[in-house]
């Protein structure tokens, strides 16, 4: 299968393929190619600044956006050989609901996903996309605890913060199962410590943390620039108070509401803070979701790398706390990004059956909690295991992909299969001589990344586009 496709941002040399002189990349069988069209899917500025801000700081603005060139011009590349969606009975009633999503002005996307779209990977590229077409900037969600090195933005915490994550196998899971919508939260205080503290009658002394944010000028232009930072918190019973620096002036004094229950504190801002930071002073901190940075009108889109998960902890989260976190983002698009993390385990066609069942009741909870959401399910890449010392795909890998995604039909949820996108069994080796693929023949590279979200991006713009 020729996968005919507009790459520039993949490869700086000479993009033209040894064997054939034609320009493009190849995988095996599969040559991408593309044309040097810079006016296709080109990067663009849109004016986010805002006349009505709570607080105004140094800051730097969206440029505008040059509106002929927003939208990608299919005509002038061969698409015949892209991986489609596949949809579940009434395709253009799906299609007409993820139209309205991406249109309405404020669409939230939350892309949940293993490691494979980890440091923003897959997600940056797509947020980008998407943001040059239907507006708004910025990266989203961002942890405050870094587990993972990511290039969405700089954030800085200080030593005292400790991540607790619903899906790090290292740490006990809390029975409270309070992690919320982005499934992990940041203490400045240990929960042990505070536990420890009030059996004996007392408190913690007062502890200061601090959160400092800056543009990263490792992303695209545009998710660099946001005017709305969202410190999402909860489950605080004491007083802490939060001040606001910008360029080290205070521009904002304020105590966070400690009555137990979900809040968001947001700083809204005239274009870009080159760096804003949060100061946290209190006896007990509060449970910190993570912090949102969007701006503008249009889309935002989170990036919820979960390590190692396999889609099917949803169910055992605070049901609660989810919803309300999902009424405040109000999320309109789920992208459900899972399934490779359990291809080394499977043994039997059985067992994969049970999974994909799983995956539904984890489907139809996400649902529950945000009923006006569109759902795309996204398959698992190709993954090469030593067979008589060759490299080759899971055995079966092809049945879980051809599974899921009768699954995602049946659930009403559309499907994309990255499997078969990546050129099907035993593509992965390809990716991997290619460099697109690293050499545990399971994670793309930074290349990979950007191509498999322009194979994505185009599969779908093409069925929104019709």
């Amino acid at each position: 299968m020729c996968v005919l496709l507009l790459f520039t941002l993949l490869s700086s040399g000479d993009p033209r393929d040894s064997g054939t002189g034609q320009e493009g990349l190849r995988a095996g069988h599969l040559l991408l190619k593309y044309p040097s069209l810079g006016s296709f899917l080109g990067d663009t500025k849109r004016d986010n600044s805002k006349a009505d801000s709570v607080i105004t700081l140094m800051a730097t603005a969206v440029p505008a956006q040059d509106t002929a060139s927003r939208f990608p011009d299919l005509s002038r590349i061969d698409t015949s050989g892209i991986e489609r969606l596949s949809y579940p009975a009434d395709r253009l009633a799906f299609i007409q609901s993820l139209q309205e999503a991406l249109e309405g002005g404020d669409g939230r996307i939350l892309h949940y996903g293993d490691s494979q779209i980890e440091g923003d990977r897959i997600s940056g590229f797509l947020r980008n996309r998407l943001q040059g077409i239907y507006g708004g900037s910025g990266p989203g969600f961002i942890p405050v605890r870094q587990v993972y090195s990511q290039m969405a933005a700089e954030v800085e915490a200080s030593d005292n913060w400790v991540n607790y994550s619903s899906f790090d196998p290292a740490r006990r899971k809390l029975k409270e199962r309070n992690y919320g919508l982005y499934g992990s939260y940041s203490r400045f205080q240990s929960i042990d410590l505070v536990s420890m503290d009030s059996s004996q009658g007392g408190l913690p002394a007062s502890t200061m943390a601090s959160i400092t944010i800056r543009p990263s000028r490792r992303s695209f232009p545009r998710l660099q620039y946001f005017d709305r930072i969202g410190l999402h918190y909860g489950n605080l019973q004491q007083e802490v108070k939060v001040t606001v620096t910008a360029a080290g002036q205070v521009v904002q004094e304020s105590r966070l509401i400690h009555d137990g229950g979900y809040h968001c504190f947001e700083l809204q801002t005239e274009g870009t803070p080159s760096e804003v930071t949060f100061i946290l002073e209190g006896p007990v901190s509060p449970d910190v979701y993570g912090i949102t940075l969007d701006g503008g009108r249009g889309i935002a889109l989170d990036n919820i790398a979960m390590r190692g998960e396999s889609g099917t902890l949803f169910r055992r989260l605070d049901p609660l706390l989810f919803e309300a976190m999902a009424r405040r983002l109000q999320p309109s698009i789920i992208l459900f990004q899972f399934g490779g993390n359990t291809v080394p385990y499977i043994e039997d066609s059985t067992e994969i059956e049970d999974y994909t069942e799983y995956l539904a009741g984890n489907l139809r909870w996400l649902r529950q909690r945000m009923p006006g959401a569109v759902v795309i399910v996204i398959g698992p890449t190709d993954k090469s295991t030593m067979i008589n010392g060759k490299m080759v795909t899971y055995p079966l890998l092809p049945y879980l992909d051809e599974r899921m995604g009768r699954m995602a039909l049946r659930e009403g949820h559309a499907y994309w299969s990255m499997f078969r996108a990546m050129g099907g069994r035993d593509a992965m080796p390809q990716w991997v001589a290619q460099g697109m693929a690293a050499d545990d023949y399971t994670h793309f590279s930074p290349k990979g990344s950007r191509l498999i979200g322009e194979l994505f991006f185009t599969a779908l713009y093409m069925d929104l586009r019709q």
